[in-house]
């Protein structure tokens, strides 16, 4: 459901893009960096109020950014329409489009971790394990849709416009001492952009199935959790806070349990591969096509922001590790 606080958030934060990007939407202009008192201001209030960071974040740009066109027909893309926009055209819509597909797909899944969660405590195995065999399916859906990327997003326009928006102002060498907000602080604010890692889907499936990730990828990814709205953190602190599955499958001795188990570890690994494909060809390749592309139709963004994900991350080594530190929590009877 459209939240009208949420749009009034991220509508000013458009116009600040507007304001520090030359006209191109290709260059970062020279630091400092001033967001105007006017629109600092509200935003920051409006963000306080959300309990959000005052930029823009997964939950603006996807969450409550979509409307169905026909609320009597099936939550499809060709059904769907976004709220607000900025320069990337069709390749916008469907990027947000298709994330939001994915954050549906994951919803059998969120439900199977409280059907889980409720069985474990109630030594219920059967319960438990359709909500793993749920689960399992559940990340494989999500696998799926990503796929529809491909279909609706040229790689070129996301990595020379749509990338711009989403970069923010922290762990950003283009911006390096953030970016100040008039008439809130006379000091520059460092945030992150809008990052695929402030989703609470896969934050909350690595809780419940006790994936471990190194400590650089484990503190960023507690970072990320900063920009989600509250109740989704406290909901990911919730399963971090219940029984443990891996120690509850391990005690029992049950055999189904464990392949169920290890099949959604097998499936969450898969999804983090597929990932990786994504990212190669729409931020790696993209960007060796561009700096050997003559100048043309499309702005480049800054080279400080080649290597870096949206969040801030040298993205391929970050996803590389949460793949592989995902694999290591298959179990084994005799761990």
């Amino acid at each position: 459901m459209e939240n009208p606080s949420q749009n009034l958030k991220t509508a000013p934060l458009l116009s600040l893009r507007r304001f520090h990007i030359s006209e191109d939407y290709g260059f970062l202009l020279p630091n400092p960096l001033v967001l105007p008192r006017n629109l600092a201001i509200p935003l920051v209030e409006v963000s306080r109020s959300l309990g959000l960071p005052p930029i823009l974040v997964h939950s603006d740009l996807v969450l409550t950014n979509w409307t169905p066109r026909n609320p009597e027909r099936p939550l499809e893309i060709g059904n769907l329409d976004i709220i607000v926009s900025f320069p990337g055209g069709e390749s916008l819509r469907g990027f947000i489009l298709v994330t939001v597909l994915v954050e549906k797909a994951a919803v059998p899944g969120i439900k199977a971790l409280v059907q889980a969660v409720n069985a474990i405590l109630q030594c219920s195995q059967n319960s438990l394990l359709q909500a793993l065999q749920r689960l399992k399916l559940s990340i494989q859906d999500i696998t799926r849709t990503l796929g529809q990327m491909h279909d609706y997003v040229d790689p070129d326009i996301f990595y020379a416009v749509i990338r711009i928006f989403l970069s923010g102002w922290k762990d950003n060498p283009a911006m390096p001492v953030g970016l100040i907000y008039e008439g809130v602080s006379t000091e520059p604010l460092e945030y992150s952009g809008g990052s695929a890692a402030q989703s609470t889907v896969l934050h909350a499936f690595d809780e419940f199935l006790g994936v471990c990730h190194s400590k650089e990828s484990a503190d960023f990814l507690h970072r990320m959790r900063e920009y989600m709205p509250p109740s989704h953190k406290a909901f990911i602190e919730e399963i971090h806070s219940g029984p443990s599955l891996r120690d509850h499958i391990l005690s029992s001795g049950n055999g189904q349990l464990l392949t169920a188990y290890n099949q959604c570890v097998e499936a969450l690994a898969d999804l983090r591969s597929y990932h990786i494909t994504v990212v190669t060809k729409y931020l790696i390749i993209a960007a060796t096509k561009a700096k050997g592309r003559r100048p043309n139709h499309l702005p480049g963004p800054s080279q400080a922001l080649e290597e870096r994900g949206t969040g801030g991350t040298e993205v391929l080594s970050f996803l590389k590790s949460v793949r592989d530190k995902t694999l290591e929590a298959i179990l084994h009877q005799s761990d």
